[in-house]
């Protein structure tokens, strides 16, 4: 298979595996990957958080390391049609770039033209913000955002519930 071309949304404090595992492994078997965030430019770089659940009710933030953006939004904004999918790191990111009608335009136009669409734990807070994209869908993520995803018309898949590989 060629090398494909994806677009990952990131915010400041998305998590920070969530960034670098998905860039780095696709990059490993042939994909371009352009990380963008809103209103950075290529070489800024972002914070990153790292979360851990530590016997709390919750998990804990700590910082990560910085990541670098390597692809300029307003770049890729443009050229929307010469990306084959999207994918939408988790974190604390999501929280606020779902807000961003030019987030929202971007995931509309993968969604609304059939190409993939890729999240990981609060990733899919992105897709929530858009109308109709979990309408019928089923996903995962983290199961904090379960209620959401139901709200918006989407089935939420507990992928905590699968049995390990043997």
């Amino acid at each position: 298979m060629p090398g494909k071309k994806i677009l990952m949304l990131c915010g400041e404090f998305t998590e920070e595996y969530e960034i670098y595992v998905y860039q780095q492994g696709m990059e490993a078997v042939g994909h371009t990957v352009h990380v963008v965030c809103p209103d950075k430019s290529a070489g800024d770089v972002i914070a990153t958080s790292l979360h851990d659940f530590e016997g709390h009710q919750t998990y804990t933030e700590k910082p990560g390391h910085n990541a670098e953006i390597n692809k300029t939004f307003s770049e890729a904004e443009a050229e929307l049609d010469s990306y084959d999918a999207v994918y939408a790191a988790g974190g604390r990111g999501p929280e606020y770039i779902r807000t961003d009608p030019r987030i929202q335009k971007m995931v509309k136009h993968f969604h609304d033209t059939g190409k993939p669409i890729f999240t990981i734990c609060h990733g899919v807070q992105i897709l929530m913000a858009v109308p109709g994209v979990l309408k019928g869908r089923t996903v995962a993520g983290l199961g904090a955002c379960a209620p959401e995803v139901t709200a918006v018309g989407g089935t939420y898949y507990d992928a905590d519930d699968v049995a390990p590989c043997s």
